[in-house]
């Protein structure tokens, strides 16, 4: 019986499609015990550096590339005293549940229909003091920094704000999003640019 390494639990992680507990794994596993991969679990982790880090040398970019931010929340709702867990709406279970957040970042390259997961972040605002936009923001810094090609950013009607999408245009990027009924748009300069091309 060998040791349980990363893959094995990716592997497992990969194939399940709805049970994802460390006993559900070990109850169809031979080889590991509940206890090793828990060991392996705890020794370990995977932070958003390492992510990046060995996903890079397998980004193939694009000139028009895009990049998707999402968030999801891991639902930990019978949990008694797990670090990170909070109370929060989950899209998934349509209401507030107690679970761990995390912001993802995601990159397409739409002319050979691929894509890879490059960044993330656990959402602790009680730790860090930083909101899933503040995330967002950084993770979109960081790929300008290291110049990851991309033309535009794709991204849900949470993050629909006017400092988002701000931040954005600053960095030269388009944006597409949904906007929320209750949202007010002013798009009055976006009829003088428009009337401007024409002129031009």
């Amino acid at each position: 019986m060998g040791n349980v390494t990363r893959l094995d639990y990716c592997q497992y992680l990969l194939s399940t499609p709805i049970n994802y507990t460390l006993t559900h794994f070990a109850d169809h596993s031979e080889r590991f015990s509940h206890d090793m991969i828990n060991r392996l679990l705890a020794g370990d982790r995977i932070t958003p550096h390492l992510v990046g880090e060995n996903v890079s040398p397998y980004i193939i970019p694009s000139e028009q590339g895009y990049v998707i931010f999402d968030d999801t929340v891991l639902d930990k709702r019978y949990s008694r005293n797990i670090a990170l867990v909070r109370r929060q709406y989950s899209g998934n279970a349509h209401g507030v549940i107690k679970g761990i957040g995390v912001v993802t970042c995601v990159y397409v390259n739409p002319t050979i229909d691929q894509f890879w997961i490059i960044d993330y972040r656990i959402y602790d605002p009680d730790c860090d003091g930083k909101t899933k936009l503040v995330h967002v923001q950084e993770m979109l810094s960081m790929l300008v920094y290291h110049k990851l090609k991309f033309e535009s950013v794709l991204m849900d009607s949470w993050y629909a704000t006017k400092d988002l999408m701000l931040h954005i245009e600053k960095l030269g990027k388009r944006y597409y999003c949904p906007l929320k009924e209750n949202r007010l748009v002013d798009d009055s300069n976006l009829f003088v640019r428009c009337a401007r091309q024409r002129i031009n």
